[in-house]
């Protein structure tokens, strides 16, 4: 059994309902004791700028954002991938608390040390 956990997002706001469920299953990961990274990639890094997350909910009725202050709460880390991010003209000062940059190598080091759920 992992004690890592990796959630890989690549949808953002054009897909609330993925996209909140990957913050509600990094919850519910640390929540289990796991230690949790989510990593956003393609779209998904539009939730790690700043006020975008703020009106994402699933049809479940979950709120992105709720979800996402109790991750910067518990300083489960939120990485936003740099070249997705650049090409959507998100700098690092543009992130949420908690979040920052990461890199492909990154991802992929987290990955294979952990059990991964890709939304």
């Amino acid at each position: 059994m992992h004690d890592k956990v990796l959630v890989l997002l690549s949808c953002g706001t054009d897909n609330p309902n993925r996209a909140t469920r990957a913050f509600h299953l990094a919850t519910v990961a640390h929540k289990e004791g796991k230690e949790v990274a989510l990593f956003l990639l393609d779209e998904g890094v539009y939730l790690a700028k700043k006020g975008l997350i703020q009106h994402v909910r699933a049809a479940t009725g979950d709120v992105a954002d709720d979800l996402l202050v109790y991750l910067q709460a518990h300083d489960v880390p939120i990485y936003a991938c740099t070249p997705c991010a650049k090409a959507r003209h998100i700098s690092e000062e543009d992130l949420v608390d908690g979040a920052r940059m990461g890199t492909a190598a990154e991802m992929i080091r987290m990955a294979c040390e952990s059990a991964v759920i890709s939304l």
